[in-house]
Parts: C-alpha cells; structure tokens; sequence
C-alpha cells in the first residue's frame, strides 16, 4: 500500500537547521522509481538524487535529498511516496521552450538579444524559468536606458502550449532618445562655457545636432566628455581640477534631458624643475635633450606622458623593451609643481622569433628580407618600428602592425609579431578602362608587384586604346642578391597616334628594351643604372606639322638609339601606396650615347614631402615638385620632338587637358585648325595638397580625397620659347584616388586661376583602370 510521506515540508525547515526531527520514521530504500518524466530522462534524476538502493533514511535525509534535486531546475514540484520499501518520486517538470520571438526592436539587434537570452539559459529546447525571463526583461530596459531613450517599453510574455512547452515573446517599444535641452557649467572661471561645450561630444538640441544624433543622451557618452574635460585642464596645468558632480535631469514626458556639471578648476600650476631618477642607462645629459621643457612652463599631462613614452622609445634603442617611465608631479609651493621622470629600464632584451601573420599571398621570406632587426640580436625598437616602415613601403600591405611579446618563462626574450593586411598589388585578368586622355582601354595583363608572393615584380600585357597599342614584357627581382642589388629587364613594342593625344598629329612605332641593376646605399637610398636600345620610327599624318615634316627631311624617319641611364632616389616615405609622412627625391638621367642615330639626354628631378598635421595622420599636407630638362649633344646637337616634355591633365596641371600646356607646333599649310601642343624641352611643375579625410569612408588606407593647387608649364628655350614666370599655368581644385582590386580610380574638379584665350580647360577628369 502506497503511503505518503508527511512532514517532509516540515523536513526541509528543520533540516536548513542541522536539527533532525523527533517523530522522524526511518526505513530502508528497497527501490526508487521516479513518475511524471517527459523529456528528462531517469538517469539524470539518479545521477542528481544522493539516494541509493539499501541505504536507510529518515524524513530529514529524504528532504536534503529532494533539495538537491530541486537544485537541478528541471523540476517546478516534487512530491515523495513510498509503497512498502519502494521510494516513489512523483515530479513535475519545468515547461521546455519552443520558440522565441522578438518584435519592435531597431536600435539592438536580434542577434544580441538572442544571445543575452542564451547567456541567461532562455533559448529553444532548454527550460524555461519564468523569473529569469523577468530579470532579463529589467536587463533589456536598462540597457535602452543607457542610451538615453527613457521612455523605452519591454514586454515579455509565455505563451502555454500543449506537451508542456512554453512559447516567449518580447515585444520591445523602443522609444525614442531623450534630446539634451541644457549643458550648465558650474564652477569654471579661467573658460567660458562655450569654450569647454564645444569639447563635449555631447550637444544641446539644434536643427544639425538633431540630424547627426549629436544632442541624443547616452549615459557613456556622459563619462567620455567628463574624460575629455578633466584632461583639457590637465593639459593646461590644472592639477587639483575635479568633477564635483554631474546631475542629469529628466523632463516628466522623458523626451528631455537637462545636464548639470559643477566642477572645481583650481589654481594653474609651473613647472619649477625637472628631475631624472632611477636607473639611468642612457647617460642623463643626452635624456635631458628629449625634453623639450623647462622651469616656468605650464604643466601638461599630455606632454609628461609625450615624454615618457619619448624616453622610453631612446631606451629601447639600447635594447630595453620593457622600459618604463613614469612623470609624476609634485605640487609645490606657489603654485608650481616639480616633475620627476622615474625611469626603470628593466632587463636588455633579446629576440627570440620574428613571426608573421595575415601574409597570406606573400612567403615569409619576402618580409624577412626588410628586417633590420635580426633573430637573436638586441631588442632595437628602432630596427623594430623601421622594419615595420620597410613592410609599409613594400606597397603590398594596407596595414601594418608590430608587437613585441615577452616570451614566457624569461625575463630576458621578447617574440616580435607583424601583422599585416594584404591589399591588391596588381591584376591577372582581362582588364576594360577608360581615361578621358587615352579613351577605352582594352587588354589582357598579368602585371603583379607581388608576383606569386615572391615580392618579384613581373608583368605581361597587351593593351589597345584610342591612341596606343602596346605589348610589353618585364621583370624585376628586388633580391637578386642577399644584400639587397635588384635587377630586371623590359622588352616592349608601342605604338601610338598622338593626334588622339590631342598632340600634333604623327605617328611613332617603337620597340626595344632595357636591362637594370639597382644597388642599395643605406636603408633609404638607391642607385640604378642600365642599358637599353629602342628603335623608333615616326610616320606623318595628313595634318602633320611643319616641325615634324622639317625633323623627318632634316634626320629621317627611323632612329636605332643605344641609351645608358641612371638614376638616385632617396625615400622615407611611410607607406609605398598612399603614404602620409616622409619625403622623397629621385633624380634620373637617360643619354642616348655616341653610335646611336640620335645623341640626346634628358633629366628630371622630383620631390615629394608629407607633413602630417593630426596625431592620426589623416590631415596631412602634401607638396610635390618636378623639373625636367632635355637636349642633344656631340655634332648634331638635336633632342628628338618625341622626347618632349609635356604639362596638363591629371598627374600634372590639373584643369587644363592632358599635354595641352607649352609651346605649339606649327600647323601644316593645309591644316587651318589651331596649332596642336608640340612640347618642350624643360619642364617644371609643382603641387600643394592639403589631404584630409574622405568622408563616410572611415579609416580607410586606400582612399584619399585632397584639396590642391597645382602649377606648371612646359618651355624651349631652343625654339624661342623661354622660361617666363608669368607663363605658368595655376589651378585649384578637390580630387580623390581609390586603390580598387581592378587598378586605380582617379578624379579630380578643378578651376584654373590664369587660363588663357587658346588654353584648353577641362574642369572634370577622371581615370579607371591603368595601362602598361
């Protein structure tokens, strides 16, 4: 006969006291069964009840039992039985979800509601809990609080369904986000209210600020303007400034939000002298040259901690990567403060590995050959960082980190980790282009500057456009030895219709090639020189001009040239693609020698400059210069006209079209068009560019948008056209480059600011795709 066991309510109070009850009825378990299961399996209740088959148990020992059970949360009712020595456990289990469904939610997404739900063990097939759905339910509000919209709505509900299962759904109405009514300042006198507003991020309601969210409350917004206030004072010497308060007020309908800060500036404090202390590796006269303040300056934190990590980067050099230095200021008398640089250099470190990351297409190898740092050698954080700008320069990589690691177990090793991020260095395709200079551009091109990884660079194309047909082979190995001497060869066959130049009408065929070797001075420097031979051949045109038809009665048609050439190029750029800081200068010079058809040379020399202007070297300014100079030599002193120099277009004068500037070609006698642009033999240009941000683009290492100014002419003095200042040619303008996977995207809107009656103009220019 089944008999139920009473008192097991009392059981469980008397047994949270240790207390075991007086009319307790011992008996021994003969067996247990367990009725009322659904999903939970059996074992898992004889794997969670401490009962076992033989044991004897009183009411007390049943009850401790039970609540173990109960600890399992699979179970909402357990009711204990026995019938003669059989123990019978009688449950009810918890309702299982079946589905959960989440409406009117915008502002955070399903997938993270899901998984706050998942964190909380609210998801499909598990049990449901009816009081943790209503914690998650406050947890969701808080968190739309937190962004300011106070006004928000969660509802959560449980549905029954048959088979015990439960179906949740939460609908969410989000509200809308309070708009901040005030800022009040309270507190501040040495700065106007308007002055430490415009730091906040945070701003009062306003037509703008309503578009760009700018007067939305969110609570962490708050903290990062409090942030930014407190170190505008610490910057400014402002040591005892302190946040008082910061009340946010909110309007009864919740659409308003009135802030309230008081704050106490406190006296501006001097620097009244500078100390070093501590290990001092580096001798302390040398130290004291890299800080660049005084006694009677102002105090700023910014500039401490500037000087700190500027210590600690000379440390480093020495091979201390782990050198910590530390400015802490000591408020004195008067309102100074005295400043101590606690230096604690730590242990000479030593590299253990250089590692490699993200360089999927690139081998190892490749990036090893740029390490100034060597394996096994002392932890230079200058070879460290100046190995990381040779990566840079590669052009292969749009990003570029380093890491330096301590290696477990050691006090004395460091693993140096680079990451990078591929970008594309080339094309191996079909390639379709169009420039407003050459029109459609069709061809078929392998052209890599990564070729297979290699860091080779290698190219095969053919490519037919409006005004040029061309086909060309190169190759060029940067490490043709282990010292760094590059060499490369180029054959080609081009032939192009300068009339759809918008140059004098004439055609040139010319084939050759040429083989170059490079040798490396210094990390930053390079020579190159070579040969090469071209055959050139010029075929006039029914409009041709009377200085070509002259050239070709006075020197032929047909020229076989044997040049030597040279150049020097001298670069601290910190990238190959898109830099932002550095400068650059190369100089080359080609010459036609003695037992060529023609002897001739030409020069140019080209510098860049990159300042930045912004800690994060998105705003930077951007000058480039370039001067180009030509002529024969020897017994017939004559520079070919197909060797001119040209001005215009994009790349050079932008606002005028492509070739246009510089002297004219007379016009054949039956040609009554205005004269075609003819070149010259010198060549001068330059640009200003202020390059900022692109906007909605992000951080973004392929793109580039720049206001610029450009200026530029092309003279020959040969012909009576000499170098006149008030010849130059200026415009103004915005243009933007795009590193694409299928080549550069180019455009530029320009204004020219001193355009002549017979100047061509052109306002918009663009370029995509790329020749060969």
């Amino acid at each position: 006969m089944r008999r139920s066991l009473l008192g097991i309510a009392i059981g469980l109070a008397v047994a949270a006291t240790g207390m075991k009850p007086a009319f307790a009825d011992e008996f021994t378990v003969a067996d247990i069964e367990v009725e009322g299961l659904q999903r939970v399996s059996a074992g898992t209740v004889f794997s969670a009840f401490p009962v076992n088959i033989g044991e004897q148990m009183d009411e007390a020992e049943l009850a401790d039992a039970i609540k173990s059970l109960f600890r399992t949360g699979l179970f909402t009712d357990i009711e204990a039985s026995r019938d003669a020595g059989i123990l019978i456990l009688t449950v009810r289990e918890r309702p299982s979800i079946t589905s959960i469904e989440i409406e009117g939610n915008k502002n955070i997404e399903t997938d993270m509601l899901m998984d706050a739900l998942a964190g909380a063990g609210l998801q499909e097939g598990q049990v449901f809990r009816r009081a943790t759905l209503e914690r998650l339910e406050l947890e969701i509000l808080r968190s739309y609080i937190g962004q300011g919209r106070y006004n928000a709505r969660v509802k959560a509900t449980a549905e029954e369904l048959p088979r015990n299962r439960v179906a949740i759904r939460l609908d969410i109405n989000e509200g809308t986000v309070a708009a901040i009514q005030h800022i009040n300042l309270v507190g501040n006198r040495e700065f106007s209210d308007e002055q430490l507003r415009d730091l906040f991020e945070l701003r009062t309601t306003s037509w703008w600020n309503s578009i760009t969210n700018a007067d939305k409350y969110a609570r962490e917004r708050l903290s990062g303007d409090l942030e930014t206030l407190r170190s505008f004072y610490l910057d400014r010497g402002y040591l005892d400034f302190n946040v008082e308060s910061s009340q946010v007020s909110i309007s009864p309908d919740k659409r308003q939000v009135f802030i309230a800060i008081a704050i106490d500036e406190g006296p501006q404090y001097t620097i009244s002298e500078i100390k070093l202390r501590g290990n001092l590796i580096v001798d302390e006269e040398e130290l004291r040259k890299l800080i660049p303040v005084e006694a009677g300056d102002v105090f700023s934190r910014a500039r401490m901690t500037a000087i700190s990590e500027t210590l600690s980067f000379r440390l480093g050099r020495e091979g201390y990567a782990f050198a910590n230095v530390n400015a802490v200021p000591e408020p004195g008398p008067d309102n100074t403060a005295a400043v101590t640089f606690f230096v604690e250099p730590g242990k000479r470190a030593y590299v253990r590995r250089i590692n490699f990351s993200g360089n999927v297409s690139t081998r190892d190898d490749v990036l090893r050959q740029e390490m100034t740092q060597m394996e096994g050698g002392i932890a230079s954080s200058d070879r460290i960082e100046f190995s990381k700008t040779r990566l840079e320069r590669l052009g292969f990589f749009k990003m570029v980190n380093v890491d330096t690691v301590p290696v477990p177990g050691t006090d004395d090793l460091v693993d140096v980790n680079y990451s990078v991020e591929e970008q594309p260095t080339g094309s191996l395709s079909a390639s379709v282009g169009f420039s407003q200079d050459s029109g459609i551009i069709l061809g078929a091109n392998v052209a890599e500057n990564n070729f297979f990884g290699t860091g080779k660079r290698a190219s095969f194309g053919v490519n037919v456009s409006d005004a040029v047909r061309s086909a060309n082979i190169s190759y060029m190995d940067p490490y043709y030895t282990v010292d760094g001497v590059s060499r490369g060869f180029s054959v080609f066959a081009r032939e192009t219709d300068f009339e759809q130049e918008d140059i004098t009408s004439y055609l040139l065929d010319e084939y050759g090639g040429r083989i170059t070797f490079g040798y490396p001075t210094d990390n930053i420097t390079r020579l190159n020189f070579g040969v090469g031979y071209t055959n050139s051949k010029i075929k006039g045109g029914v409009f041709t001009s009377k200085d070509v038809t002259d050239f070709i009665e006075e020197e032929g048609d047909n020229f076989n040239n044997y040049f030597l050439f040279g150049s020097w190029r001298r670069s601290t750029l910190n990238r190959g693609v898109l830099p932002t800081s550095g400068h650059s200068h190369s100089l080359s010079i080609d010459v036609a020698v003695p037992g060529s058809d023609l002897t001739f040379y030409k020069a140019t020399h080209r510098t860049d400059f990159y300042f930045p202007m912004s800690d994060n070297d998105r705003w930077v300014l951007h000058t480039r210069t370039e001067v180009g100079y030509g002529n024969g030599y020897g017994e017939d002193p004559i520079m070919p006209f197909y060797e001119h120099f040209y001005a215009g277009g994009y790349g050079s004068v932008r606002g005028y079209q492509a070739n246009s500037l510089g002297p004219r070609a007379r016009p054949a006698d039956n040609d009554f068009s205005d004269p075609d642009p003819f070149g010259g033999n010198l060549l001068t240009e330059g640009s200003l560019e202020l390059i900022f941000p692109t906007p909605f683009a992000g951080d973004s290492r392929s793109m580039r948008t720049a206001f610029f100014l450009d200026g530029g002419q092309v003279f020959d003095p040969d012909r009576g056209y000499d170098p006149e200042p008030s010849e130059l040619r200026y415009s103004v303008g915005i243009g933007f480059q795009w590193i694409t996977a299928v080549g550069p995207l180019a455009f530029s809107l320009a204004k020219p600011l001193n355009d002549k009656p017979k100047d061509e103009t052109q306002v918009f220019q663009f370029s995509l795709g790329q020749t060969f």
